[in-house]
């Protein structure tokens, strides 16, 4: 399973966005890989993957988007690994020690979203949000997104965002193939816009995949519409 942050009440499900992983992903994803000289595996480097959690709560392996597999020497752990033998998004930050071992030097969650039928939220709200960079994994199990927030603080206090992901609708041709309109929820919890940081969200796509996928998104520059292929290799 994917581990997940979700507020669940009768009808909605949003992932909360808290404040102090902005720092963390935005240092990850902006380090480029360099070369120390020491050999061909002798890189640090940030991906994003599905790290494998063992029964003791440490992350033990992870896969990358790419497709790498590495097993993580030492395992790692951290407060926000709450459940054994699971699997969590995550962006993690290492150093290659061989071909199959790595070595952890941060792992951040990365908050996990899942496309819900739009009749199951109770609200559909739609502040708006920046978009930077929004990829399909090389799996195309994963659709990701680097947004842009604005945020602030009340009373000395960072409250959270949240965003969820609605199907609107789900096509279906007589020659098999589908479309799944997809529309980017976004809460902004009354916070004030003084300044922006970047988030990244992964969209978690079904296993029985759309052949395409048209995701609405709601920025400050006005409605924008990005239209995806995804892979059926996985």
């Amino acid at each position: 399973m994917n581990k997940q942050r979700e507020t669940t009440g009768k009808k909605a499900r949003y992932v909360i966005l808290p404040f102090y992983l902005f720092t963390f992903l935005l240092f990850a994803c902006e380090t480029d890989s360099y070369e120390t000289g020491q050999g061909k595996y002798s890189l640090t480097q940030a991906d994003m993957c599905e790290l494998a959690v063992n029964g003791q709560k440490q992350g033990a392996s992870f896969v990358t988007d790419d497709g790498d597999a590495y097993t993580l020497k030492p395992h790692y752990t951290a407060k926000w690994i709450e459940t054994a033998d699971t699997t969590y998004r995550t962006i993690i930050y290492y150093n290659k020690v061989d071909a199959s071992q790595a070595e952890p030097v941060s792992i951040g969650e990365i908050p996990t979203l899942i496309p819900r039928e739009h009749w199951k939220f109770k609200e559909l709200r739609q502040d708006p949000i920046g978009v930077e960079s929004a990829w399909l994994a090389k799996s195309g199990k994963y659709l990701n997104l680097g947004l842009l927030i604005k945020t602030g603080r009340i009373d000395d206090k960072e409250l959270p965002h949240s965003v969820g992901l609605a199907q609107d609708t789900l096509l279906t041709y007589p020659d098999g193939r589908s479309i799944a309109y997809y529309r980017l929820l976004h809460n902004q919890n009354g916070l004030p816009e003084y300044y922006t940081n970047r988030r990244y969200v992964s969209i978690l796509l079904p296993t029985q995949r759309p052949d395409t996928i048209r995701l609405q998104i709601e920025t400050y520059d006005g409605p924008l519409e990005r239209i995806f292929i995804p892979s059926h290799n996985y």
